[in-house]
């Protein structure tokens, strides 16, 4: 993978380091401002040490399973005694599975518990593949309408129910995750449906499912990838309401 280039502007000097340093001529002072060419920048990672403020920052590294487990295995002695373990989130793990695999088994070999965040939408012989070395999944479901959820995602959601459906019969500690959008799927209605799938649809009890109050933790990096038009532009939940879809899950743990 190539590496992404963060830019934080607000704290930039202009000062110009970044600007001999570039192979690519990706970076130009113009007036008070530092300019960053997207189109040229490689993310090579030439401005990133020079740059005195450190405004700028290389996100994502290529990587191999074992050079991952050579951090992991560090802190092997804190594992044993917490019973805690590996954790493979997002992104999506599934969109490298043999990568995803071989953390999950290296870390059974070591005597590690496991987890696995997914969408799910994934072919059903590649999501088995990895939950075959998974103790915890953490599964999303965001909306259980389809045509809604193929409007806000670009995808139905007949593959994703499917796949929770056998994920939930395995021997394996399962919670669904709903993430609140606002305004898509954070209706009584909607909480209530996918609520009542993960009782009576997966059989699981109703404090396996985890509501989660949208956040704006990310919309800084909009910003500094020069990506400002595709933020979103949400307000999370109030406290209160976000309580009162929090209640209606619990009633369907009684």
């Amino acid at each position: 993978m190539q590496p992404e280039l963060l830019f934080d502007r607000s704290i930039c000097t202009c000062c110009g380091a970044c600007v001999s340093v570039c192979p690519d001529g990706a970076n130009t002072i113009a007036g008070e401002s530092a300019l960053l060419d997207r189109k040229k920048c490689t993310g090579c990672g030439a401005c990133v040490k020079p740059c005195p403020p450190a405004a700028r920052k290389l996100e994502g590294r290529s990587t191999t399973a074992d050079e991952v487990m050579a951090i992991v295995i560090k802190d092997k002695a804190m594992y044993k005694t917490s019973g805690g373990g590996i954790t493979l989130s997002g992104g999506e793990p599934s969109m490298q599975p043999e990568f995803a695999r071989a953390l999950l088994s290296k870390s059974r070999e070591m005597g590690l518990n496991t987890a696995l965040e997914t969408c799910g939408h994934v072919s059903w012989d590649v999501l088995k593949s990895l939950l075959e070395f998974t103790d915890f999944l953490l599964f999303d479901i965001k909306m259980m309408d389809s045509r809604r959820h193929r409007a806000g995602t670009g995808r139905g959601n007949e593959l994703v129910l499917e796949n929770a459906r056998r994920a939930a019969a395995l021997d394996l500690t399962m919670t669904v995750r709903s993430p609140m959008i606002p305004g898509f799927n954070d209706s009584k209605d909607d909480v209530e449906a996918i609520a009542r799938f993960v009782t009576d649809g997966l059989g699981l009890p109703a404090g396996r499912l985890s509501l989660l109050r949208y956040n704006k933790y990310a919309e800084g990096k909009y910003e500094r990838l020069d990506r400002d038009d595709e933020r979103p532009r949400f307000e999370p939940q109030s406290q209160e309401y976000f309580d009162e879809l929090v209640s209606i899950v619990q009633t369907y743990g009684k």
